[in-house]
């Protein structure tokens, strides 16, 4: 029986606990609550998105990034904890590329509001949320001042949104890493493609990579886009080029990203506290 059970089920050893679990589904109730207990009281949010990355990348890209991100994030600042991702995002400028699935705004800030009520409930004081998927970016910030009415005014809720520093913080990673600056474009291109040469690899098609909408969206670009779909300023649904993408690039984009989200949220946090 022994034997039988060993083959047909999946077993791997505990190799982590509190407190270096930082995995908040991975951990038991008395883990969580013993973490809470010794300050551990800040928790991150991951969303992500399910939609089409051009021929070569799989559609789980962003939920896979925000995951390696908030990681780094938790291990970079130390007692803090992962929430599970929010894996489907607003994507509806993609559903014209099969596989996509897309929530309406609405119902990602429900789900938002459910997770920071719960993670309030328990005794979480700060909870910081980054999106892999810039799509979700104008929706988070929408919610967030609805997000911080929704939980008590002694919890602190922390949200990255800004898509012009996110896209300059790749570029200048790109360039630093010795990659074409005008490959990247924020979608299935250089630093995108790279990202998932670290983080999953098998996922990445090289034999795939096309080139997409090169030289950024315009204002207007971005307008027929949000109206229209994605494949009004691109065919093959890549905004800038994976050609050229390396695992040094997708390190170099990993790295500068996470430092932005963290000093980010340092720094909101800290001008909260002055106001107090």
């Amino acid at each position: 029986m022994q034997d039988f059970y060993q083959r047909t089920v999946r077993v791997e050893p505990m190799t982590r606990g509190y407190p270096d679990q930082i995995y908040l589904e991975q951990m038991s109730h008395e883990e969580v609550a013993a973490a809470l207990a010794d300050g551990c009281t800040t928790v991150v949010i991951p969303l992500g998105a399910v939609e089409q990355h051009g021929p070569h990348l799989s559609l789980g890209m962003d939920a896979d990034h925000a995951d390696a991100l908030a990681e780094r994030i938790a291990r970079s600042r130390g007692n803090t904890l992962v929430a599970p991702t929010i894996t489907v995002g607003c994507s509806s400028h993609h559903l014209p590329f099969a596989g996509t699935i897309s929530l309406r705004p609405g119902t990602l800030e429900a789900i938002c509001v459910d997770y920071c009520t719960s993670l309030a409930r328990h005794g979480f004081k700060r909870i910081l949320i980054h999106s892999g998927h810039i799509g979700n970016f104008p929706v988070l910030k929408d919610m967030l001042g609805r997000l911080r009415e929704a939980v008590p005014s002694d919890v602190e809720i922390l949200a990255f949104f800004d898509s012009t520093k996110w896209i300059d913080t790749w570029r200048d990673a790109v360039r630093e890493a010795g990659g074409d600056v005008l490959a990247v474009g924020g979608h299935a291109d250089i630093a995108e493609t790279s990202l998932m040469m670290v983080i999953r690899p098998d996922s990445v098609r090289p034999d795939r990579f096309e080139v997409g909408h090169l030289g950024g969206l315009s204002e207007a670009d971005l307008e027929l886009m949000w109206k229209n779909g994605i494949r009004s300023v691109s065919q093959n649904g890549v905004i800038g080029s994976p050609i050229g993408s390396s695992y040094a690039i997708g390190e170099a984009c990993l790295a500068a990203v996470a430092e932005l989200l963290i000093k980010t949220f340092d720094s909101e946090a800290g001008a909260a506290i002055a106001r107090r």
